[in-house]
């Protein structure tokens, strides 16, 4: 990262001097519109989206959310953007025509001793890539146990292309029953998603959720977090894998040993994905995949199922979209630690919303918008899912705190999503039938 730093010095220095002695300025009309801008944060990189517009040499546009102003001398840019604390980011630095460089200094009026200096570059906002849609054919060869921006994406794709592809089961296991990873629910992808940048949302369409291999494995225990003290001495010496067989003809689940009682219980087959997720942002380590967060993750929401999109916010240059974690069937939470874990067969299709950020995943079915909340507690995920549907209702219906208190408290259905790992997980679900009476504002 040193090394990265010392380029970026060089880089910045050599377009002062390039700026200094050249001898036509460049023309200020050529800096306006969309550019990508990556910051170094304690070797950290940061990214924001900024908007420059240049009329003869003033400049004015939006940095990071904050409106903006300042001037354009000859190749020497600078601006100070102010948001509505009257925090300041002042940048000083140089335009070259395809590549802005220089430094931003961020400080807070209220505490003098709460300033940073950072380097900056910016690039120009890449154009969609022209031509039809395109269908990727994807036999993955490796699988990731970390949803990180630095593994190597596997593919890389563009907003409407689509992609088939098949994923191993939580304990690694292939549809031919060869064990290819270690367990923990290893992940399919990174899928780098072309001009997707932090701050736009990401569009999975789940066009595929398909079994391919006639059996399924589970246990027989009950997540603590489910268990009363008299139950939990009870089931003491639970845990046993369970292995269950999968007819797909007609879409029912047995057990393969069932006990005395259990010779003619069937379960309803539903293949959902246990894990859908784009990689987390700034300054975050990478999680393990049994883990969840505002970015998606090991959700366990057994609503996102073939048919559904599932919505999550860009946090890295290029979403890097993992999926993985297939379930046969699973009821509501995730009770036994596991579900009915099962290899996929899955195709999607992606697309983006750019400039939009949104706070928790998103799902929408043809007949319900719902939104998963995560955290320690089912308190804090009922928080989470209450927060981020209010969020929809604002962002796309224009509600204002009162409608979307009135909306919810008569038309909210919350369900338990995930009770199994780290993070629980509360789902909440609006009828679209009852948006109906809502206008939709335009994108």
């Amino acid at each position: 990262m040193q090394k990265g730093i010392a380029v970026f010095t060089i880089l910045f220095l050599a377009l002062v001097m390039n700026a200094q002695t050249s001898a036509v300025p460049q023309n200020s009309a050529g800096i306006s519109g969309e550019w990508l801008v990556t910051r170094d944060v304690f070797r950290n990189p940061a990214y924001q989206r900024m908007t420059l517009k240049a009329e003869g040499d003033k400049v004015t546009g939006v940095f990071a959310g904050d409106k903006l102003e300042g001037t354009l001398s000859g190749n020497a840019l600078h601006f100070v953007a102010r948001d509505e604390e009257n925090n300041t980011s002042e940048f000083t630095g140089v335009f070259n025509g395809t590549t802005i460089g220089g430094k931003v200094v961020e400080t807070d009026p209220s505490d003098p001793k709460n300033r940073s200096d950072n380097a900056m570059t910016a690039v120009r906002a890449p154009e969609a890539r022209s031509g039809p849609p395109k269908r990727h054919e994807f036999a993955p060869t490796s699988f990731y146990r970390q949803f990180s921006a630095s593994n190597k994406p596997a593919l890389q794709i563009a907003p409407g292309d689509s992609v088939h592809t098949t994923t191993v089961d939580a304990g690694g296991t292939d549809e031919r029953g060869v064990k290819r990873v270690l367990g923990g629910n290893p992940e399919t992808g990174p899928f780098y998603v072309e001009t997707a940048w932090p701050g736009d949302t990401l569009v999975v369409h789940l066009n595929r959720i398909r079994l391919n291999r006639d059996y399924a494995i589970s246990d027989d225990a009950i997540v603590d977090r489910a268990l009363d003290s008299d139950m939990a001495v009870k089931m003491k010496d639970a845990g046993k894998s369970v292995r269950w067989h999968l007819d797909r003809d007609r879409m029912v689940a047995t057990s393969e040993r069932p006990g005395d009682h259990l010779k003619e219980f069937t379960v309803p087959l539903r293949p959902m994905l246990g894990c859908v997720a784009t990689a987390p942002g700034f300054g975050a380590a990478p999680p393990a995949t049994g883990d969840s967060g505002r970015w998606g993750g090991n959700m366990d929401f057994n609503e996102i199922v073939e048919g559904v999109t599932v919505y999550l916010p860009v946090n890295q240059p290029g979403a890097l979209l993992y999926v993985g974690d297939g379930h046969a069937a699973q009821g509501d939470g995730e009770l036994n630690g596991n579900a009915l874990e099962t290899s996929m067969d899955v195709e999607f299709t992606v697309d983006l919303i750019h400039n939009k950020r949104i706070r928790t995943p998103r799902v929408e079915s043809q007949s319900h918008i719902m939104t998963v909340g995560l955290g320690g507690s089912l308190e804090d995920a009922l928080r989470g899912a209450t927060s981020g549907m209010s969020q929809w209702l604002e962002q796309d219906y224009g509600l204002t705190p009162s409608e979307i208190a009135q909306v919810l408290g008569t038309s909210a259905q919350f369900s338990i999503s995930e009770v199994a790992d780290r993070n629980a997980g509360v789902a909440a679900k609006l009828s679209k039938e009852r948006l109906h009476a809502l206008t939709k504002k335009s994108p």
